[in-house]
């Protein structure tokens, strides 16, 4: 195997041995779990041993509810109470510490799921300018509202206020990105959140939990470890969580929005599964395509909900299509995160080649042939990406969110077919559109709008940038995430009213000349 950089070497165990709960970091003295990396630091291949961290459990949930709704005093806490340019404050400070710990955050995104340096590096950088700008936005949102209209004799000032306590769970394949994506705005907008790190990507948190502690007031926000079912079980049992924001599978939101056993009050900010089809039309210029189907299904071994689930080539293109496709799949680079260049990287979860070696199986069975060279070949810790053709409705990859190195390629002769197969499927995030003549594009754009949230011509899905919606139908997402949207799904628009008479007026002038509210006020934050 390559040496190990001297910088990316695990010298000492990061044993994470406190949780951040009611503004201290304290000490956990129960069971602990260990986490490995599936990268091997040996020449003989073992996987590697990161630290450990806490298994908690019923107590440790109750203990950090009891903390978030204490925060939040029932909308009287310090925080969802203070003035929008302190909470700003705040968040500016942490960002500020966060930044000091690039290199090890960075370093524990390569070894625990694998994500190539410049990726890491990409995933970190981009996080905090996603601060930076929910900040930004937050700025403009508070002057767009620091005034009164009035309306029908009526005086109003609309603002935006908290909901209250946030559950936020964020996924292991951005579990700095997505989570943070979710934790930012909930925070920011005045709520005080609990929050569980990811099954991989949980270490990398740990640099930044003096950070969390020492930028906001207590209670604000509360992180603790262990499985969902031992933690986030309870937790969504107290009734006392009023936003579940969770990127993740659909069946585990379902099972815990099912256990609050007070429904009417739980928000939904959702980021779920996906199988986002390409669609390849006959006039396509196969060289993009290509390229951006390698870099759509593959890009982070297709370990995203945004990645290019299942490749629609229109039959007349589909042989060269898929020689040239295949040529650019099996000339990938394999390696370790750190190396120059590589492509492909170690997959995090030990079980993912057995699942993807059963979907290929499966599919085999079935009709479909692996028709690039290298697809499917093992080592220890991957499986190298198999393409699959011709794919049918009877085969499990054609239904299954794969989320791993497989690419299934099925023909259609009328575009009608995969828009039919779109209508049809429990999802409806994205699409990609490759093709150039307009008359062709433009009755699709008006279809595919109606049937996904992005429709990428000519490029592969992704997510960014965050100034734009992101969302999906049906199975996919609930709720809208964007440095926009989120400041928005985190909170509600309440306002404060009064009759337009003299008595009034004078009350509200005497309340904005003295200051006294937080809320009824028109300073203007530059």
């Amino acid at each position: 195997m390559n040496t190990i950089p001297t910088e990316f070497q695990i010298t000492k165990l990061l044993h994470q041995d406190t949780y951040l709960v009611d503004g201290q970091l304290k000490k956990w003295t129960g069971e602990t779990s260990e986490v490995y990396s599936t990268i091997s630091s040996t020449e003989n291949y073992a996987p590697t041993l990161l630290g450990s961290i806490p298994t908690m459990g019923e107590a440790a949930a109750a203990e950090v509810v009891e903390s978030a709704v204490a925060a939040y005093n029932n909308g009287q806490g310090l925080w969802p109470t203070m003035k929008v340019i302190d909470r700003i404050r705040c968040m500016e400070n942490f960002v500020t510490q966060m930044k000091a710990a690039r290199s090890e955050v960075v370093k524990y995104l390569m070894w625990e799921i694998g994500k190539s340096l410049p990726d890491s590096e990409k995933e970190f950088d981009r996080t905090v300018e996603y601060i930076y700008d929910t900040i930004e936005d937050y700025k403009e949102l508070d002057r767009n509202n620091a005034r009164f209209t009035k309306s029908q004799g009526v005086n109003a000032m609309v603002r935006r206020g908290p909901l209250g306590v946030v559950l936020c769970l964020g996924p292991y394949n951005y579990p700095l990105n997505e989570t943070f994506s979710l934790l930012i705005p909930a925070i920011i907008m005045g709520n005080t959140v609990i929050f569980k790190p990811a099954k991989h990507g949980v270490l990398l948190i740990s640099p930044l939990l003096e950070a969390f502690k020492s930028s906001f007031p207590k209670g604000v926000i509360n992180i603790v470890y262990g499985r969902g079912r031992e933690v986030a079980s309870p937790i969504m049992k107290s009734g006392k969580v009023d936003i579940l924001a969770l990127i993740g599978n659909s069946k585990s939101a379902i099972a815990l929005q099912d256990l609050h056993p007070n429904k009417n009050r739980l928000r939904l900010i959702l980021g779920l599964e996906a199988k986002n089809p390409a669609i390849i039309l006959p006039d396509a210029d196969l060289d993009l395509a290509i390229q951006e189907c390698i870099m759509g299904t593959l890009s982070f071994n297709g370990q995203r909900c945004t990645a290019l689930k299942i490749l629609y080539v229109h039959e007349s293109i589909a042989a060269e299509f898929n020689r040239r496709f295949t040529d650019k799949v099996d000339a990938l680079p394999f390696g370790n995160p750190w190396e120059k260049g590589v492509s492909l990287t170690p997959l995090p979860e030990k079980d993912k080649p057995d699942y993807i070696q059963e979907l290929i199986d499966d599919a085999i069975t079935k009709g479909a042939k692996v028709i690039n060279a290298k697809g499917g070949e093992r080592s220890d810790n991957y499986i190298f990406p198999a393409v699959l053709f011709p794919i049918n409705k009877e085969m499990r990859v054609y239904h299954e969110e794969q989320f791993g190195p497989v690419i299934p390629i099925i023909t259609f002769k009328d575009i009608q077919e995969p828009l039919n197969d779109m209508a049809e499927s429990n999802y409806g995030q994205q699409v990609s559109l490759f093709g150039k003549d307009i008359k062709t594009i433009a009755p699709l754009i008006d279809t595919l709008v109606n049937l996904v949230c992005r429709v990428n011509l000519n490029s592969s899905c992704q997510r960014g940038p965050d100034v734009y919606p992101f969302t999906g139908r049906k199975d996919s997402a609930v709720g809208t995430l964007s440095i926009h949207d989120a400041l928005r799904s985190f909170s509600i628009r309440t306002f404060v009213a009064s009759k337009d008479n003299a008595y009034n007026n004078a009350i509200l002038q005497e309340l904005l000349n003295s200051k006294e509210s937080n809320f009824i006020n028109t300073d203007y934050i530059l």
